[in-house]
């Protein structure tokens, strides 16, 4: 499976805590602060032959402080 990246959106004051929280799963490649609409920046590789929908929701948007998340698969570089 390609990375996929998802931005997420946190509920104010929370972003350190979703932060921490999904270092903990071990599930995420990089992380990143960012600015504007969306406060997190997650890159991740699930598992191959997942379907990435579920896994996200069982994976990703079970952690606390999450308001609302976009999913961004990619596919072969160029």
């Amino acid at each position: 499976m390609s990375c996929i990246f998802v931005q997420l959106r946190c509920k104010p004051g929370t972003a350190y805590q979703v932060a921490d929280k999904l270092y903990e799963k071990e599930i995420i490649s990089q992380l990143f602060s960012t600015s504007g609409e969306w406060d997190l920046l997650a890159q991740i590789y699930p598992p191959a032959n997942t379907d990435v929908g579920k896994w996200v929701n069982e994976n990703i948007l079970d952690v606390e402080g999450i308001e609302r998340s976009l999913t961004t698969l990619t596919f072969k570089a160029f």
